[in-house]
């Protein structure tokens, strides 16, 4: 037993494996993916669309302080005032929301396919060990999540280093800016710093993802032993399915041995061949084979026949090319006519002399 537990797990994983886990939502995925996929929508979404926030924005701040009256305001003004604001809000940010949405279910059915399960977020009880919480905090993954982290540190600092290093020249000619000129600028440099550091962080998404792919494999290998298993659980046990090969073969056997009595002759290979043959003119177009058997069973043909009384025939090339070219309830072929005719032939005769 302590063996199957610590069996290896060698063998690649099989079709049926790959649908369990994958069921149970366990997939090859890097979730920095759909956040920097979700970063960098947002902030061309934002970029596209600051011309139209902007002329939102003064029209919404036109409507609060200009268009409605500072005093007396009744219920129906504030009622009026917070649908204007709420649906010019909506319309500034809705569009971002949108894009943000979609890009985040993109990215994810980009690295998994269509995927809906709930058995990620079912309660377990294994989830509350302590020992395996613990164990987590070392594992491999956890390792990784720590390099991830101090790689996202490291790339932004490197990227807003040597993007603000390049502005320095342009610095000093802010002084003889307008706010409005000075505010765009600083907006500019923010947007443009961002959107380097999710090129950037690109990177880190295919080295992430190269990562979990290579941990999904490795996790969901199997043993030789969990292959058997699944092999007798999808195809049935070998054994059993030997075992009932064995008693159709015996089922089909003692039917073949109950018509070897309606037969008209039996021709042997003396001892390793007989085929019980029958001919009904009126009902058959041809010879038909009844019986046949090698061996042990051909002893029992014959034996049959000699207590029925049925004419058993020596032909030894007869008797080997009837085994070997006719099924059980087949009819005779033509090549073989002549001489199944001939033995046929002898037994009537014998029967009417």
């Amino acid at each position: 037993m302590a063996d199957q537990n610590f069996e290896e797990k060698s063998e690649k994983p099989t079709p049926k494996k790959r649908l369990d886990v994958r069921k149970k939502g366990e997939v090859a995925k890097s979730r920095e993916l759909p956040s920097v996929a979700v970063l960098l929508s947002g902030i061309l979404m934002l970029a596209v669309m600051a011309p139209f926030i902007n002329t939102q924005m003064r029209i919404l701040m036109e409507k609060t302080l200009h268009e409605f009256p500072t005093t007396d305001l009744g219920l129906p003004d504030v009622v009026n005032l917070c649908h204007d604001l709420s649906m010019t809000f909506l319309l500034m940010i809705g569009p971002i929301m949108a894009a943000v949405f979609i890009v985040a279910i993109l990215s994810n059915i980009l690295q998994v396919g269509f995927l809906l399960s709930g058995e990620a977020i079912k309660p377990k009880l294994s989830k509350l060990n302590p020992l395996k919480g613990f164990g987590r905090l070392f594992s491999i993954q956890s390792l990784m999540e720590f390099v991830k982290s101090m790689a996202k540190l490291l790339i932004v600092g490197i990227v807003s280093y040597f993007a603000i290093k390049g502005e320095l020249d342009r610095l000093p000619l802010l002084m003889d800016m307008a706010l409005k000129g000075i505010l765009a600028y600083i907006l500019i440099t923010i947007l443009k710093i961002t959107i380097m550091c999710a090129l950037a962080m690109v990177i880190l998404v295919a080295a992430d993802y190269a990562f979990q792919r290579w941990q999904f494999e490795k996790r969901i290998k199997m043993t030789k032993k969990e292959v058997k298993d699944e092999l007798k659980t999808s195809e049935g046990d070998p054994q059993i399915k030997s075992r009932i090969k064995s008693i159709q073969m015996e089922m089909s056997r003692k039917r073949m041995m109950q018509d070897v009595p309606k037969a008209d002759v039996v021709i042997t290979n003396p001892t390793h061949f007989a085929v019980a043959i029958k001919y009904d003119s009126a009902a058959m177009g041809a010879p038909q084979l009844l019986a046949k058997g090698a061996g042990e069973v051909a002893q029992r043909i014959k034996a049959l026949a000699k207590e029925h009384h049925i004419p058993v025939v020596e032909n030894k090339e007869l008797a080997r090319n009837l085994f070997a070219a006719v099924d059980i309830g087949q009819e005779i072929p033509v090549d073989l006519y002549q001489a199944v005719a001939e033995v046929l032939a002898y037994i009537y005769k014998l029967k009417s002399a």
